[in-house]
C-alpha cells in the first residue's frame, strides 16, 4: 500500500490528468499526424494550439480533430472513436474505416498517444482489459502500438494503491513492442534496451515519490530534472 501523503500530493495546482495532458502535448510538433486515445488522451488536443499546424487522426473516420467544445455547442455527429464530443479544424475531413485503419497499419501515423493499465520493464502495454468488467475488445489500440511511429502512453502512475508500472505485466499485452514514452503526473520515463530509465520528474516530486509508487526497477542518471508543464 502507498502513502497516501505522497498519493495526494498537490502539483502546481492542477490536476494530475491536466499535468499528464501538458507534458504529452510537449511531445507533439507541427506537422504531426497523431492519434488520441479515449479518455485522457483525448485532453492533450486542450493544449495544442489551433493553428500550430497539428492534424488529429481517430479511428472512426476523422482527421483534423479540435479540442473539446465549451458546454452547449457539442455536434452529435461529431465524436471521437470513444464518442467524446470534439471539434474539428479547418482542412479536418471525414474517411472511412478502411482508410483509417490503412492509415495506422501502414505506418502513416507520427505518433499515437494511449492511456494504461499497466506498463511493465520491458516497455510492453497492457491497456485494455478492466478487471471485473465486459469489455468488447481491444478496439484499434493493438494496430496504434504496432502501427505509429511513436507510441506515448498517458497514465496516472498507480490506481486504488497499486502501482501501474510493473516487473511484468498480469494484465493481456495489447502488443508485443516497446512503447516510446510513459508519462504520468509523477514522471516521465522512457523504455529502453537496458530498462526503464526516470527522464523527468513531476512538479514538485521527488525521485523518492516515485519510486514509493513503482513496483519495476527504474534506471536513474545522475540528476532527474523537473518536468516543465507551462
Amino acid at each position: 500500500m502507498m502513502d497516501a501523503k505522497v498519493m495526494d500530493r498537490p502539483r502546481a495546482g492542477m490536476s494530475a490528468k491536466e499535468v499528464i495532458a501538458r507534458r504529452v502535448a510537449q511531445e507533439i510538433k507541427p506537422g504531426m499526424l497523431v492519434n488520441l486515445g479515449i479518455g485522457l488522451p483525448s485532453m492533450v488536443a486542450n493544449y495544442i494550439p489551433h493553428d500550430y499546424g497539428v492534424y488529429f487522426q481517430a479511428e472512426n473516420g476523422v482527421i483534423g480533430l479540435g479540442a473539446r467544445p465549451p458546454e452547449g455547442m457539442e455536434d452529435p455527429h461529431l465524436t471521437d472513436a470513444g464518442g467524446g464530443f470534439v471539434t474539428a479544424v479547418p482542412g479536418a475531413a471525414s474517411i472511412d474505416s478502411a482508410m483509417s485503419f490503412g492509415i495506422i497499419r501502414g505506418g502513416h501515423l507520427d505518433m499515437t498517444v494511449l492511456g494504461g493499465l499497466q506498463v511493465d520493464e520491458r516497455g510492453y502495454l497492457a491497456n485494455w482489459m478492466v478487471p471485473g468488467k465486459m469489455v468488447p475488445g481491444m478496439g484499434g489500440a493493438m494496430d496504434l502500438v504496432a502501427g505509429a511511429k511513436r507510441v506515448v502512453v498517458a497514465m496516472v502512475h498507480s490506481a486504488k494503491g497499486e502501482a501501474k508500472i510493473v516487473p511484468e505485466c498480469t494484465l493481456p499485452l495489447t502488443a508485443m513492442r516497446r512503447v516510446s514514452l510513459i508519462v504520468t503526473e509523477l514522471a516521465v520515463i522512457e523504455p529502453t534496451r537496458e530498462g526503464l530509465l526516470l527522464r523527468e520528474r513531476g512538479p514538485d516530486v521527488r525521485v523518492e515519490d516515485i519510486l514509493a509508487q513503482t513496483s519495476a526497477r527504474l534506471i536513474i542518471e545522475d540528476e532527474v530534472p523537473e518536468m516543465r508543464i507551462g
